[in-house]
Order: C-alpha cells, then sequence, then structure tokens
C-alpha cells in the first residue's frame, strides 16, 4: 500500500484511519517558531460521515486507501439492499442501508449514480444533484395562507418530504435538489 508523508497530504485524498476509508478535508502547515513542523490534517470519514482531526510529525505517514468512485446505474430494491449495475462492464453490486446513507429517498429507477467502493464493497452512494419526482400526497395550498414563508409539505413518489410552494398541486412532477433536500422547479 503507497503511504502519504507529510508533505504529500491534499485535500480530497482518501486515507485509511483505523482501517476505515476518510477523506481529507483539510491540511494545515504549522511551522512554529520553537520545535518541530507539522501538519494537522482534518478528516471526514467515508462510512460514518463523522469529522476528525490527526496531527501528523515529520516521521509520520498515512496510508492511501483504496477507494474508487464510479458511476454506476441504479436499478432496484429487494427491501434489504439496493442493486447497481456499471453500464460499461454490466458488474452489479448490492449496498445496505449504511453503505446508502439517505440515498435511497431520492432514487426510483435507472438514476446514475456515483458509488464510492472499498475492497469492492459500496460504502457510500451519491445520488444525482437534481431528481425529478411526482408529488403523491399535499395540502392544497389556501390563498392568503402565506404567513409562514409560502411553503407546505409534500410527500413525493419515494417517500421523501419536501418543502413546496403553495402553487404546486397533488400528482405534478417537481425538481429537487438532493443535496439540500430543497424543491427547485416544477417540469413542464
Amino acid at each position: 500500500m503507497a503511504t502519504l508523508g507529510m508533505n504529500d497530504v491534499k485535500n480530497g485524498q482518501k486515507i485509511l484511519v483505523n482501517n476505515e476509508p476518510a477523506v481529507i478535508t483539510d491540511t494545515e502547515y504549522v511551522k512554529p517558531g520553537k520545535g518541530q513542523a507539522f501538519t494537522r490534517v482534518k478528516f471526514r470519514q467515508i462510512k460514518t460521515g463523522r469529522v476528525q482531526e490527526i496531527t501528523m510529525k515529520a516521521t509520520d505517514s498515512l496510508e492511501v486507501a483504496d477507494v474508487m468512485d464510479t458511476d454506476m446505474q441504479y436499478l432496484y430494491s429487494d427491501g434489504e439492499y439496493w442493486h447497481f449495475m456499471n453500464p460499461e462492464t454490466f458488474e452489479q453490486v448490492q449496498a445496505d442501508a449504511a453503505g446508502m446513507g439517505g440515498a435511497e429517498k431520492w432514487l426510483k429507477g435507472e438514476e446514475e449514480c456515483v458509488v464510492t467502493l472499498w475492497n469492492g464493497t459500496p460504502i457510500a452512494v451519491q445520488p444525482p444533484n437534481f431528481v425529478e419526482l411526482k408529488i403523491t400526497e399535499t395540502d392544497p395550498g389556501l390563498r392568503g395562507d402565506t404567513s409562514g414563508g409560502g411553503g407546505k409539505p409534500a410527500t413525493l413518489e419515494t417517500g421523501a418530504v419536501v418543502r413546496v410552494p403553495l402553487f404546486v398541486g397533488q400528482d405534478e412532477i417537481i425538481k429537487v435538489d438532493t443535496r439540500s433536500g430543497e424543491y427547485v422547479s416544477r417540469v413542464k
């Protein structure tokens, strides 16, 4: 396995910390007036999303994680696992609930997702930035009912709940930003 020294670490690199894959989010090289220089490395655990920080001396090194981001197509869910296919090799992998990390509420079928594989197993799934989903349930917007900002909750066909403007009705198709979970627009 390759290792990274104190001067080699950069933002976005994938590393192993306590045999768990992580991605470096911030690095800071510190050279105090007295003593040895060191690098402060902030990283986010890929599986859990927890952000942690370590301090590296000149003699320390970090192991590079064998993590691969692959574009895959979401096929279906069998209730326990979510199945994805590589469109080039037609190889299929299945992700469990921990690997999905909440992405399942934006997927209905055949969406292109970025699947993070570690040792051939999906550990993170990133849905497309924008998805178009049908509203299955929402209250009718009443005229003059805008004192609270003019939004109402709407349940989508995948079960996700988003706030939509009052003019959006049931059975309409809307565009949603999956990164923030917010309504973007109606689809004509």
